[in-house]
């Protein structure tokens, strides 16, 4: 769907196609944060011990393996709707009802179901990511990756806030099982948005085979320019250029509690001033790709991430003031979100429409993998280890913990390696990326 016309920045904002891009990044937003905020803050609330929360992060796994069962989804078509929208439809609804089947437990006797729930959520989650991040790659022309991926990328973020932000002021309102059915319906938006929306590309023939399905993207992938060594340092790039600041924001719920704000003060001071920073942001980020390239935004958003990161050291320090709450905030929502839009380009870019469905499965699985293991070190690194932590204990001995501030210091030498591989991978001087 490639555009020859040379478009202004103005009409590329207004077009459709971003409305499709705001509309996808929202559906795919929702489920987790549900499990990575929302969760977290039940649990914490119920009296659970972070390095538990901690190990729940486990259930995010098939984020980083969904490139595994991604060819399905580009060799089989549903009976309903098309190869895009029908398997975002399917997995919708099931998201919806694993959420809604969450509320019939509590954290005190069922811990174990609610780990197993928590998990099937991810698996459909991560299924419906595989179609939708294919949808949006056929969708837009190579031109619009910047921009469309910053209103994708925010609006992503954005519905951080109705699991974070409206469940957590809900929950001092009303019991955490009717808060948890009340977020879940928010998929229906995800519904309609899907019964709505046409399928993007008619002219892409499904592969005729399951083999086909998985042995052609992977081909294609390590057989461009470059070779296996290109392949090999773009997926390098992909997996470390988040990795400090995905580590930082693994317990983000918790560590707000801990530090000693109350979930209303979180879910309102704190997502409030998150929604302006990432709308602005997004505006500008966007524009921003769209002017100056996805090479230079992932230098200039790189180290606003970086710098974003010592913001929760700051707050660590200062204690429970909602005005610098409000300010750090701000900031990361800012440098996360405009970090996570130019690498969302930089992977759409590098991604052949051919095989649109498997290889951003599997590029997107790169980033996602230290979320599912951070939640478990963060908890060990911040708290340390105790003679009664049982399982902790057995495996890992006994330990202190560096607390918060040290923690956050270490997330931030974490995000060096990402921005040292941008001199191979995204060159400053450079307009395209190294695989295109």
């Amino acid at each position: 769907m490639n555009t020859q016309k040379q478009m202004s920045l103005k009409e590329a904002i207004l077009n459709k196609r971003m409305l499709n891009c705001i509309f996808n990044g929202f559906t795919a937003g929702l489920p987790i944060y549900f499990i990575i905020q929302l969760i977290p803050a039940w649990l914490r609330s119920e009296g659970v011990d972070l390095k538990t929360i901690g190990f729940f992060g486990l259930v995010l796994l098939p984020y980083s393996f969904k490139y595994v069962w991604s060819p399905l989804l580009d060799r089989y078509v549903p009976p309903f709707l098309g190869r895009r929208r029908g398997w975002m439809l399917i997995t919708q609804v099931a998201i919806m009802a694993s959420m809604i089947f969450l509320a019939a437990f509590n954290p005190t006797d069922h811990i174990n179901a609610i780990l197993y729930i928590g998990f099937a959520i991810a698996v459909f989650s991560a299924t419906q990511d595989i179609a939708l991040d294919a949808y949006r790659r056929e969708l837009l022309p190579d031109e619009e990756l910047g921009l469309g991926n910053s209103y994708y990328a925010n609006a992503y973020r954005l519905a951080g806030f109705i699991p974070g932000g409206l469940g957590l002021i809900l929950a001092d309102y009303m019991p955490w099982r009717m808060v948890i059915i009340f977020i879940a319906l928010f998929m229906v938006v995800g519904v309609l948005y899907t019964l709505k929306v046409s399928e993007a590309a008619q002219d892409i023939i499904a592969p005729a085979s399951l083999k086909e399905a998985i042995v052609e993207p992977f081909k294609e992938f390590f057989t461009r320019d470059g070779g296996v060594k290109t392949g090999l340092l773009i997926l390098s790039f992909i997996f470390f250029y988040k990795f400090g600041d995905t580590v930082a924001t693994s317990l983000i719920t918790p560590f707000y509690i801990d530090v000693g704000f109350s979930t209303s003060q979180i879910g309102s001071v704190a997502k409030i001033v998150g929604v302006w920073s990432m709308i602005i942001g997004g505006f500008l980020g966007g524009a921003m790709m769209f002017k100056i390239g996805i090479n230079k935004s992932l230098w200039i958003f790189g180290f606003v991430q970086m710098a974003s990161i010592l913001g929760f050291a700051f707050l660590n320090e200062i204690g429970p003031n909602l005005w610098a709450l409000g300010v750090v905030v701000a900031f990361e929502y800012l440098g996360v979100g405009l970090g996570s839009a130019a690498l969302m380009a930089f992977i759409a870019k590098n991604s052949n429409r051919n095989f649109t469905g498997t290889q951003y499965a599997l590029l997107t699985s790169l980033f996602a993998i230290p979320k599912s293991f951070s939640g478990i070190i963060s908890g060990v690194m911040v708290e340390g280890v105790k003679t009664d932590d049982g399982l902790f204990y057995s495996l890992m001995g006994e330990s202190a913990g560096i607390g918060y501030t040290n923690y956050f210091y270490v997330c931030t030498v974490l995000a060096v390696p990402g921005m040292l591989l941008l001199f191979k991978v995204a060159p400053w001087s450079e307009k395209k990326s190294l695989a295109v």
